[in-house]
């Protein structure tokens, strides 16, 4: 080798070296960050609560809307930010304010500075101080948008003028519905200070539509516009309507069946959704807490929902105007008969697993005393009730229901002269019973 091609390959050595060195930092580099992504996603599904079907959530719930039965459960009572889903408490108190006929739909709200100054990082409908809008156009903007500043407007014209004036009816509710993990700091859920499990919350959601169906008119609408100069409407969060099936956008979320209710979302609460759907005679309610996108709260509500659907069914266990074993009659007082029979008002049915044979309890049967069924009594009217119970192999649950017990025929007052008849007869039975015991 020439000295000429010595000194080239000596000079192309540190070349190579440094190329292998750089070779070498960039798989380490490399291998840091699949290692650092793979560390994530381990530690992001480590976050999820290990549960039979799969579910990636913190915590989620099932329920029968018509009984509360729970099919389905992760963690239902760990108590976690709701996020905007708290906006469902505040649709609430305005239906009953609507009720009480406190406030109507159409009278109008003057947007405060408080409303007109709510953070711009969420959901609004840019409302300024001093906007005059309708109760119906910013309750649809709180339920449709899940606007904050609609929310607060709402719940400073209810509140007295503040919003924790309204928060603190907020509170009060919470309390005489029974929902003992709730805590609420806003109208809105933007705090993570706000707090309710998901028992709670699925709890709350059956009575609300119970007691105001109304709800999911709104809840179910798919878009609106707020102002006719507002460009595009608002556009409905709940991206799972089952009238989505229609819109390309939003078609493979759409669930037959599904009309409400809210979704949520902020940083300490993960992505968050509240669903009801009905198909047959069927609704159900379900709550889904901290999954991780927009799009994961959909798809873990759907799969509770086919849960449920798929593998349960209304099974009647006692038929209407069925004779209850040893209640078959009730004792009546100044009738022309003694007693009068009995039948259950309508039918007791369960929602028990597909195929089952559900195990019913002897009924406990409360009856009316003598004394307060005086003749006449009318056929159909109430002398006492039967509470039939369940319980659920796979979850230890134990549903009861109640049914009424009716008359099942008229009982005349009878007349004086049998009455009196009847109370000497009793007299002397009572006599001859005395003497008898003497001996």
């Amino acid at each position: 080798m020439e000295e000429g091609e010595k000194t080239l390959e000596r000079n192309k050595r540190p070349v190579r070296l440094v190329s292998a060195i750089s070779a070498l930092l960039v798989g380490l580099l490399f291998t840091t960050i699949i290692g650092s992504t793979s560390a994530y996603a381990a530690a992001a599904k480590d976050a999820f609560t290990p549960n039979s079907l799969g579910l990636e959530v913190q915590s989620a719930i099932l329920i029968d809307a018509d009984t509360g039965q729970v099919l389905y459960q992760v963690a239902q009572d760990e108590v976690r930010p709701p996020a905007s889903m708290t906006k469902m408490m505040s649709e609430y108190i305005v239906l009953e304010e609507i009720q009480q006929k406190r406030i109507k739909w159409d009278d109008i709200v003057t947007v405060t500075k408080e409303a007109a100054s709510t953070p711009a990082d969420g959901s609004q409908i840019y409302l300024a101080e001093g906007d005059k809008h309708t109760v119906k156009d910013l309750y649809i903007a709180m339920a449709v948008g899940s606007a904050n500043d609609a929310t607060v407007a709402l719940a400073d014209h209810i509140g007295g003028g503040t919003e924790q004036g309204f928060v603190q009816k907020m509170n009060d509710t919470a309390k005489s519905l029974g929902l003992n993990s709730a805590h609420f700091t806003t109208a809105t859920g933007l705090l993570d200070t706000t707090v309710i499990s998901a028992a709670d919350l699925a709890k709350f959601a059956r009575l609300l539509l119970q007691k105001h169906p109304e709800f999911l008119d709104y809840s179910k609408i798919q878009s609106y516009k707020f102002r006719e100069r507002d460009k595009e409407p608002m556009i409905n969060w709940n991206w799972m309507l089952g009238s989505n099936k229609d819109v390309p956008s939003f078609k493979k979320f759409a669930y037959e069946g599904l009309d409400g209710m809210k979704t949520g979302y902020i940083g300490a609460a993960g992505y968050c959704f509240t669903g009801t759907a009905k198909r047959g005679d069927l609704r159900l309610i379900s709550v889904v807490m901290g999954t991780s996108t927009k799009e994961a709260r959909f798809y873990e509500t759907a799969k509770l929902l086919d849960y449920g659907f798929n593998n349960f069914e209304k099974k009647t266990v006692v038929a209407p105007k069925t004779v209850v074993k040893d209640a078959e009659t009730v004792k009546i007082n100044k009738g022309v008969s003694k007693t009068a029979p009995i039948v259950t008002a309508n039918d007791i049915t369960f929602l028990v697993k597909k195929g089952a044979a559900p195990q019913i309890s002897a009924p406990k049967v409360t009856l009316q005393t003598e004394d307060k069924l005086v003749a006449p009594i009318k056929q159909g009217q109430v002398v006492g009730t039967a509470t039939y119970s369940y319980k659920d192999a796979d979850t230890g649950e134990t549903i009861e229901k109640k049914v009424d017990l009716i008359s099942s025929e008229n009982v005349d007052k009878g007349s004086w002269w049998r009455l009196m008849f009847r109370a000497i007869g009793t007299f002397f039975a009572g006599l001859f019973n005395g003497i008898v015991d003497l001996f």
